[in-house]
């Protein structure tokens, strides 16, 4: 079965995409702001005792994400006048309305994440999907007076009929599909994909790979010095992609304040949300 999401569309093909300012870089970086049941695995530093119930280790390890990390993690966007783009599980808006305060204080952008992470809409008919998009679009849209535009799935998990049902309710971009370096057009008129990482991702440089500080600190160069060059010509997106409770440990921190003053010490850089993004190619592509 070949995929009708999108088409095939070489990058080397296309007109030069052309950022505000004239920046090669639109960066920004994705900050997964995720609640998790007590009673269900997910994400876990020791496996051992991933499936008992409670599992205390585990479930401890993630919800330090929003006692302390995120508190790190707005410190150090704040010191690089950088504004987060929040991937929020619908359930945060009751459960730690801090969060939410803090983030409507400094203009966050608010990408719709699903209920919580430890609900997966892969499995669910068309009408269970319908009904579960608009209470996650609705809960997050009343907590924040914001209007929602962007989706990204918990576990990046849909259906087939996902962007469709989301269109219906308004949305305009998904970040689900990490297939370019560029945003691009989906099957689902007015619908477009922006680019997410899964490559420059804490959980899967220091949990899939077991990387260290250091390497993240070069890994992450490496990928801005490449798309900061290849962007001269025509325009590239970097996601920088964080969980509180990974990248915001003590022993962590220093190397996301060195990744965001390398970033923000460039000139013709976008420093900028994935909202604005799926703006301003909605506006090239009109």
């Amino acid at each position: 079965m070949d995929n009708a999401l999108y088409t095939y569309s070489p990058i080397v093909e296309r007109t030069p995409l052309r950022w505000p300012g004239g920046a090669r870089v639109a960066f920004y970086v994705g900050v997964n702001v995720e609640h998790y049941e007590v009673d269900k695995p997910s994400t876990s530093l020791f496996s051992g005792t991933a499936h008992l119930s409670p599992d205390p280790l585990n479930f401890g390890w993630r919800d330090y994400a929003l006692r302390v990390g995120i508190w790190r993690m707005i410190e150090a966007l704040d010191r690089h006048r950088m504004r987060a783009t929040v991937l929020l599980n619908s359930d945060c808006c009751r459960l730690y309305p801090q969060v939410i305060e803090a983030g409507l204080a400094r203009n966050w952008a608010w990408v719709a994440h699903g209920r919580n992470n430890s609900i997966l809409q892969a499995n669910m008919t068309e009408d269970e999907e319908r009904a579960y998009l608009r209470h996650v679009v609705e809960t997050i849209q009343d907590a924040t007076g914001k209007a929602i535009y962007g989706w990204m799935g918990p576990a990046l998990t849909e259906t087939f009929a996902t962007p469709r049902l989301l269109r219906e309710l308004g949305l305009r971009y998904l970040l689900d599909w990490c297939a370019d370096d560029q945003p691009f057009p989906l099957a689902i008129p007015g619908m477009i994909s922006v680019p997410y990482s899964v490559e420059i991702n804490d959980g899967i440089l220091f949990l899939g790979k077991s990387l260290s500080g250091p390497d993240f600190v070069r890994i992450v160069k490496d990928q801005f010095d490449r798309l900061y060059s290849e962007g001269a010509a025509s325009g590239r997106v970097m996601a920088l992609c964080l969980h509180p409770f990974i990248i915001n440990q003590p022993f962590r921190q220093r190397y996301l304040e060195e990744v965001l003053a390398y970033i923000a010490g460039h000139d013709a850089v976008w420093l900028t949300t994935a909202d604005e993004i799926a703006d301003h190619y909605a506006t090239l592509s009109a």
